[in-house]
C-alpha cells in the first residue's frame, strides 16, 4: 500500500513504517495488517508490537529468513489494509474515582482550561478512547481522542511515586498508570481495576485498536470494587462497537 516502508531493524525485527501521522486512520491500518498476519499464520513469528505510525515484527530467523517474511509482509501491504474490519470491537469501561486524593491535579487542570471540576471530569468521561498502542510499562495505553478543550502540559518536575491506577493527562494525551512509578502527566483520577495483573491467564488487560470509557465512581465505589479486585470477583465491563 501507498506510505508504508519496511525497514529492517537488528537480525530479527523487521518495522513497517507508515505515514507519520497520529490519527484513527493508520491505527486501524496497522491493527488489520496485525489481523492479516494472525490469519496467515506466519511461522516464525515471535511478536508484534504497534506504535502510533509503525508496526514493529520480531521473528525467529532460524525458522524464517528475513527475505521470506519481508515479501510475504510486501504482498500484505499490496492488499487494501485501509478497509476496517466488519463487526464489533471492543470498549473497555473502566470506573475512575475523581475526587480527593486522587486527583491531586485535577484543580490545576480545570484552571488550566477555564473550567470547573465538574466540567473537566465530564469532557474525560464523555468519549471512547482509541487505545493507539501500549508502551513505557506493561499495561499502559496511550488514548486517542482527548477533548483539545482539557490538553493539559507535562508538569515541569515529575514525580517520583504514582500509584497505581492513576489516571493522567499529559498534553494531548491521557492514560492509566498500571503500575506504581515516577512519571510526569497531570493526575486527575484513580482506577481500582488493574489493566497489568502478572497472576492473570492474560496479564495485560487492554490491547491496541480497542478503546477505553472512563466512568465516574464514588470514594464508596471505588472502595467496594477495590475490594472485589482483590478477591477476584470483579467483572470487567467490556462492550461492543460497530465498526
Amino acid at each position: 500500500m501507498e506510505n508504508a516502508r519496511i525497514l529492517t531493524v537488528g537480525d530479527s525485527s523487521i518495522l513497517v513504517e507508515f505515514e507519520q501521522v497520529i490519527s484513527p486512520e493508520i491505527n486501524a491500518r496497522i491493527t488489520t495488517l496485525v489481523r492479516l498476519i494472525k490469519e496467515q499464520q506466519f511461522e516464525g513469528i515471535v511478536d508484534m508490537i504497534p506504535s502510533y505510525c509503525a508496526l514493529l515484527i520480531t521473528y525467529d530467523p532460524r525458522v524464517m529468513s528475513y527475505g521470506t517474511i519481508k515479501e510475504r509482509v510486501e504482498k500484505l501491504l499490496e492488499l487494501d489494509i485501509e478497509a476496517k474490519e466488519e463487526g464489533t470491537i471492543k470498549v473497555y469501561e473502566i470506573p475512575v474515582c475523581y475526587d480527593g486524593e486522587f486527583g491531586p491535579d485535577l484543580d490545576n487542570i480545570a484552571k488550566l482550561a477555564g473550567m470547573s471540576k465538574e466540567e473537566v471530569i465530564a469532557l474525560h468521561s464523555a468519549s471512547d478512547y482509541l487505545i493507539y498502542m501500549m508502551g513505557f510499562m506493561p499495561g499502559f495505553p496511550y488514548l486517542g481522542g482527548l477533548d483539545e478543550r482539557i490538553h493539559t502540559p507535562r508538569l515541569d518536575n515529575p514525580r517520583l511515586k504514582i500509584a497505581e491506577g492513576s489516571v493522567g493527562i499529559g498534553g494531548a494525551s491521557t492514560g492509566i498508570y498500571p503500575l506504581e512509578s515516577p512519571g510526569g502527566w497531570q493526575l486527575m483520577g484513580r482506577t481500582p481495576v488493574k489493566t497489568y495483573d502478572p497472576s492473570r491467564e492474560e496479564p495485560i488487560l487492554l490491547e491496541s485498536g480497542n478503546y477505553i470509557r472512563f466512568v465516574p465512581i464514588s470514594e464508596a465505589e471505588y472502595e467496594e470494587i477495590l475490594a472485589q479486585v482483590a478477591a477476584g470477583t470483579y467483572e470487567f465491563v467490556v462492550r461492543g462497537r460497530e465498526v
